[in-house]
């Protein structure tokens, strides 16, 4: 049964990309947890969950649905990030499993790792839009209405508006966040603007370089393979580096010289060209696995950089072997939310 829900939904209020926090009255700070953004909608026994794109997640997670429709308050809009514990960690790859079209193996995986919803707005309660409300009135709401409905499957987000606090949950958080995210106590909902000033989380890894992927033009390198050594010996592949600037080509250019035509990775390999990518990815060429450069990252799933990584520096004075997966940081264990926040 489908909520009531606007034409095209809501569209959530984003976040820009900045270096810093900003500082000063008037600013909140909060968490940004590494999940699925949710708006979700209750009226009555109708649910709906709507993801970042406007498409429905509810049947993707049947549990987060039941604990909607659990709760006492039967009309509300709230906006919050799903989350699933697995492991011992909190699991994107998890939640990208979820995202299957067999209901038979989602009905299983709601049960066997039920996912959670963690609430950082309010936009609707009791019938009443509260979108034009500013940030302090919908978290005042948010609260109480957590306080009447919240358990160990929906959870409230922290926040404080004191701003070294946001700045220690972005240096001490390891992998648990995303980032930190910052926002205006005295202005309303802005659906689908860039509202909301976000610092993310960077960490940095000694990586092997085993291979390279050059231009679509078959000239200049696009991207170089980065690679990590595992308990076995083995060399995984477990990302890339690109935008590499132009200033940078020539000496990157002088490094591998002397590593092509190597045996690049010994152990899980990049693709290339397939039916997949209709064609799209070029072939790559194998390095010698003699280069260490540190780069830095945001997140990991599946023991993988989930997205490009950037170059710092090269590491000539560290040995191949010394580059393992233990450097990768995985997402925040279900224990920490209460030890890393002030909560």
């Amino acid at each position: 049964m489908a909520a009531t829900v606007p034409p095209g939904g809501i569209a959530p209020m984003e976040a820009k990309l900045v270096a810093e926090l900003p500082d000063g009255p008037g600013w909140q700070y909060e968490p940004k947890w590494d999940g699925f953004r949710a708006i979700a909608f209750r009226d009555g026994d109708a649910v709906e969950i709507q993801s970042k794109s406007g498409k429905t997640l509810a049947r993707y997670f049947p549990e987060i649905v039941s604990l909607l429709r659990a709760t006492r308050t039967e009309r509300y809009i709230v906006d919050g990030e799903i989350i699933l514990p697995i492991g011992g960690i909190l699991s994107f790859d998890a939640l990208q499993q979820r995202l299957h079209p067999a209901p038979s193996r989602v009905a299983r995986l709601s049960v066997e790792t039920p996912a959670q919803l963690m609430l950082f707005d309010c936009l609707a309660l009791d019938g009443r839009s509260l979108l034009a409300e500013p940030l302090a009135a919908r978290r005042a709401m948010l609260e109480n209405l957590h306080s009447a409905e919240g358990n160990a499957s929906l959870l409230l987000s922290p926040m404080s508006e004191d701003r070294t606090v946001g700045d220690a949950w972005l240096a001490g958080s390891g992998g648990a966040l995303d980032g930190v995210v910052a926002k205006r106590t005295d202005e309303p909902y802005r659906p689908g603007e860039r509202a909301m000033a976000k610092v993310k989380v960077h960490r940095s890894a000694d990586c092997v370089v085993a291979g390279l992927r050059r231009a679509a033009d078959g000239g200049g390198i696009a991207s170089l393979l980065l690679g990590l050594y595992d308990e076995a010996g083995k060399l995984h592949h477990v990302g890339f580096t690109s935008g590499i600037k132009a200033s940078e080509r020539a000496d990157i250019d002088q490094r591998i010289r002397p590593c092509l035509g190597g045996a690049g990775f010994s152990g899980k390999a990049p693709g290339g060209p397939s039916r997949w990518n209709d064609g799209r990815e070029s072939a790559w060429e194998p390095l010698d696995p003699r280069l260490v450069v540190e780069v830095l990252f945001d997140q990991v799933t599946g023991e993988r950089f989930r997205h490009g990584t950037r170059i710092l520096r090269w590491r000539p004075d560290k040995d191949p072997s010394q580059c393992t997966m233990e450097q990768l940081v995985h997402e925040v264990r279900p224990a920490q939310p209460a030890t890393i926040l002030p909560f």
